[in-house]
C-alpha cells in the first residue's frame, strides 16, 4: 500500500493570502556515518501541483525515482545544496544542514515568498518562514524536497560505492547497519566517513581526522 499523499493545505492558505511562491525545503543525510548532507528547495505552482507527493523515507526507492521526474518537470523551481563529510566534522550536523537548507535556497531560481521547513529555523530569511514537525509528511511541498534530496544524496553515495566498494555505499548509502560497521571493522574509515560521528570510533579507538 502506497503511503499518504501529503496535503497542499499550509500552501493553499499562503496562496489564499498572495504567498504564490512557496518553498519547500528538507535534507537528506543528517544519520549517516559517510558522506555528505542534501538539502532541497521546491517551490510548486498552484497550478501546477504534483500527486502523490510523500515523506520520501515511506517511498520505495522506485517511486521517489518517478516522483523525482515529475518534480523535475512540473515543479516552478528546484534548488539543491550540498554540504560534505569534512563540512560536517568541522561545524557539526546540525549547523551543516542549515548551511545545504541556506545552499539550496539560494539555487533556486526565483525568490520565495514563504519557506516551510521540515522542523529546522533558518536564520537571515528575506521571507517568513514556518517550521513544521513532520513536515515531508504534512506538506506536499517539503515533500517534494524531501524527495528531490534523498534521491540526490542516493545518487552521491552510488557513486562513492565504485571509488570505495569495500564498504557497500550503494545498499546502505552510509548509514550504520550492521554491513557497514563490520566494514569499518575490517577496513577503517575511508576519506569519506564522517570522523565525529560515534559510529566511525571502531574497537575503541578514535580515527584521526
Amino acid at each position: 500500500m502506497a503511503p499518504p499523499s501529503a496535503p497542499y493545505h499550509y500552501e493553499a492558505r499562503a496562496w489564499r493570502t498572495g504567498l504564490a511562491r512557496v518553498a519547500g525545503i528538507d535534507e537528506a543525510g543528517r544519520g549517516p556515518l559517510a558522506g555528505p548532507v542534501v538539502a532541497a528547495a521546491v517551490v510548486i505552482a498552484p497550478e501546477r501541483r504534483i500527486r502523490g507527493l510523500a515523506d520520501s523515507k515511506l517511498l520505495l526507492p522506485e517511486r521517489r525515482e518517478v516522483l523525482f521526474g515529475h518534480i523535475q518537470v512540473r515543479a516552478l523551481a528546484i534548488g539543491v545544496g550540498i554540504v560534505d563529510h569534512e563540512t560536517i566534522d568541522r561545524i557539526n550536523i546540525l549547523e551543516a544542514t542549515r548551511r545545504a537548507m541556506q545552499e539550496a535556497l539560494a539555487a533556486l531560481a526565483i525568490l520565495p515568498d514563504l519557506v516551510i521547513t521540515d522542523f529546522v529555523k533558518l536564520a537571515g530569511l528575506a521571507c517568513p518562514q514556518r517550521n513544521l514537525v513532520d513536515g515531508d509528511a504534512r506538506c506536499a511541498s517539503v515533500a517534494a524536497a524531501s524527495i528531490v534530496a534523498k534521491v540526490t544524496r542516493d545518487r552521491v553515495m552510488v557513486d562513492a560505492d565504485r571509488q570505495y566498494p569495500e564498504y557497500g555505499f550503494a545498499q546502505h548509502k552510509g548509514y550504520a547497519t550492521p554491513e557497514h560497521l563490520a566494514a569499518l571493522d575490517r577496513h577503517g574509515p575511508c576519506p569519506l566517513h564522517r570522523r565525529t560521528f560515534s559510529g566511525v570510533w571502531r574497537q575503541g579507538e578514535l580515527f584521526p581526522v
